[in-house]
């Protein structure tokens, strides 16, 4: 148990008269990058606030670091960075840095130490609004950094970046990884899938796959994560007996 740094059993979530979740139940080890990958829509977000203590939930056990998510004594062991940069444009990288270190209660000793792990040190006078989009990201990783936060939740942290900055911040995931902090990165871009120690394949508010990069390419003989993925989506109809593409998958191609 303590080697996980979340555990959830039987997770019932519902959004209207929507089920999102059903029973969910799954575990994730601690020191890893665990990549929560699917498309939009399957659920990702909603798994992530309930690993924070932000959904509400009808049932379930959803324990983080030993303790019920959303405990108080968590709120400075676990971050959450939400989808797009959730920083101030009209304040510097080190203003905006050292005001989310004072609501932490964190010294700025701590925001200089951020900037220098995140590679922003070069740009702590410049304005936000004239950073580019990958360094804008990286100010909000930063500031989910303060503090040395044990567990790092993002939620599609790189969606929007090309090809060239997506794979730096996923280079700086895992380097903070290695120096000891648990990270879970969501995705729908299939081939940062490559760059988890983990994964947790989602469709439709359910795990398709509990495994690992290597597992999953051997696991269907394929070489492109995505195709993979495509692979477990038609053994998982065959299995559950649903079709292959839900009605959501369908208007969406309907409309491509």
């Amino acid at each position: 148990m303590m080697n996980n740094a979340v555990v959830i059993d039987g997770l019932h979530v519902r959004r209207g008269r929507h089920d999102v979740f059903d029973g969910l139940a799954l575990t994730i080890p601690r020191g890893e990058v665990t990549g929560l990958l699917g498309p939009s829509g399957c659920g990702k977000t909603t798994l992530m606030r309930a690993i924070v203590g932000v959904q509400r939930i009808r049932s379930g056990k959803v324990e983080v670091l030993g303790l019920p998510a959303g405990s108080t004594a968590l709120r400075r062991r676990v971050s959450y960075g939400t989808q797009g940069a959730a920083v101030y444009s009209d304040l510097t990288v080190r203003q905006n840095l050292r005001y989310f270190a004072a609501v932490l209660g964190v010294g700025h000793a701590d925001t200089d130490r951020v900037m220098e792990q995140v590679g922003l040190t070069p740009y702590a006078g410049q304005q936000v609004s004239a950073l580019s989009g990958g360094q804008a990201n990286r100010v909000s990783l930063g500031a989910a950094l303060l503090g040395a936060p044990e567990l790092v939740v993002l939620d599609e942290p790189t969606v929007g970046l090309d090809p060239v900055l997506r794979s730096e911040l996923w280079d700086l995931f895992r380097r903070i990884a290695e120096a000891g902090t648990t990270m879970i990165v969501s995705s729908h871009v299939m081939d940062e899938a490559l760059r988890c120690d983990r994964l947790l394949l989602m469709r439709e508010g359910r795990i398709v796959s509990d495994t690992t990069p290597a597992e999953l390419l051997a696991d269907t003989g394929k070489t492109d994560p995505e195709q993979a993925f495509l692979v477990l989506i038609a053994r998982d109809a065959e299995e559950t007996g649903a079709h292959p593409h839900s009605r959501r998958e369908q208007r969406e191609a309907a409309a491509s």
